[in-house]
């Protein structure tokens, strides 16, 4: 139940961010859902070994290369996921920033 919840957030949270951001589109309701799916997949198994991998980049940074994975990450999943485009750098920087900032908002309200 708890998944579906959370799949529900990051749908809706998705919904949003594409109407805020031009250049991040989501075509229908059903690629929301899917690339929900494929971005809860990739956080869960990708994302580690990446931050693991990056460790000592993103401590010389101090965190801000967190950023930059979390940023192609998600075009990541936009490149495999039909009918979920990112077009450009700019609406990733953006949608990223935004896509986090309405998820958490959207996980407040449930609790």
């Amino acid at each position: 139940m708890k998944l579906l919840g959370f799949l529900l957030i990051n749908t809706l949270a998705l919904l949003i961010t594409s109407f805020i951001i031009p250049g991040f589109e989501v075509a229908n309701i059903t690629a929301a859902v899917v690339a929900a799916i494929v971005i809860g997949v990739i956080n869960t198994f990708i994302k580690p070994l990446v931050k693991l991998i990056s460790l000592p980049i993103t401590i010389m940074t101090l965190g801000l290369f967190s950023v930059v994975i979390n940023i192609l990450l998600l075009m990541g999943a936009a490149y495999v996921t039909p009918g979920f485009d990112i077009n450009g750098l700019i609406p990733a920087i953006i949608g990223s920033i935004v896509l986090s900032l309405v998820s958490s908002f959207l996980s407040m309200l449930t609790k």
